[in-house]
């Protein structure tokens, strides 16, 4: 019995407060926005996505958020530009503060 009083002992866990830590490797970037590698070396070229890493890109969970956001800008019919363009809006309108 002494396990379950220890489990009395624990919490509840926010990982939000933990996502910034998160870093992930190319390929788990593009499992979990559902393109393929060749779409995010091209999307982080061209869109400028900052990547860490000198052998192998590695993404924040910004890059992760502006990647996304790209691939539902063009999910929805946008050109690459366009996608990209909104993405970049849509994350400066999230960190403004709410007036």
């Amino acid at each position: 019995m002494a396990v379950s009083r220890n489990v009395d002992l624990l919490e509840p866990i926010d990982l939000a407060e933990h996502l910034g830590k998160v870093e992930l490797y190319l390929g788990q970037v593009c499992q979990i926005a559902g393109i393929s590698k060749m779409q995010l070396d091209y999307w982080t070229n061209k869109a400028q996505i900052p990547t860490k890493g000198k052998k192998q890109r590695i993404y924040d969970i910004d890059a992760l958020e502006t990647v996304m956001l790209i691939k539902q800008a063009k999910d929805k019919g946008l050109n690459l530009g366009a996608a990209i363009d909104a993405a970049r809006r849509f994350r400066e309108a999230s960190a403004a503060p709410a007036a």
